[in-house]
C-alpha cells in the first residue's frame, strides 16, 4: 500500500535535521513524478503528546520527503507536517516504511 493518510495530530515534531534538496548518491538532484520541481528532505523527531497522567511514552527519529519547498526552517524548531503519508517498501529482504508530505508549517 502507498501513499496512507496519516493522522500525526498526538505528536509534537521537532526538526532534528534541517530541510535539504533531496539527491541520490551521485548528488543528482531528486525531483517529483514527471516533473523537474525538486524533492526536500527533512529529520523530525516524533515525540508522544503527553497523556492525561503525564505520560508521554518513546518517540522516533522520521526522515520525510517534501514536495514543496519548506523555506527556512531551523533546527530545534517545532513544525506540523501538510498532508502526510507513510507508503511501505521490500527490497532485496529488507522491508520498511517511507514517510512524505506536501510541506510543513512552523509552529513556534
Amino acid at each position: 500500500m502507498r501513499n496512507i493518510p496519516v493522522d500525526l495530530s498526538g505528536y509534537k515534531l521537532r526538526v532534528v535535521e534541517e530541510p535539504s534538496i533531496k539527491a541520490d548518491q551521485d548528488g543528482r538532484v531528486i525531483t517529483a513524478y514527471g516533473t523537474d520541481d525538486p524533492l526536500y528532505t527533512v529529520a523530525v523527531f516524533a515525540k508522544p503528546v503527553a497523556t492525561e497522567d503525564g505520560y508521554r511514552g518513546k518517540g522516533e527519529e522520521l526522515k520525510v520527503t517534501l514536495t514543496t519547498d519548506p523555506g527556512q526552517v531551523e533546527e530545534g524548531s517545532l513544525v506540523e507536517l501538510i498532508g502526510p503519508t507513510v507508503s511501505h517498501w521490500e527490497r532485496d529482504g529488507r522491508s520498511g516504511l517511507t514517510w512524505k508530505a506536501r510541506g510543513l508549517k512552523v509552529l513556534n
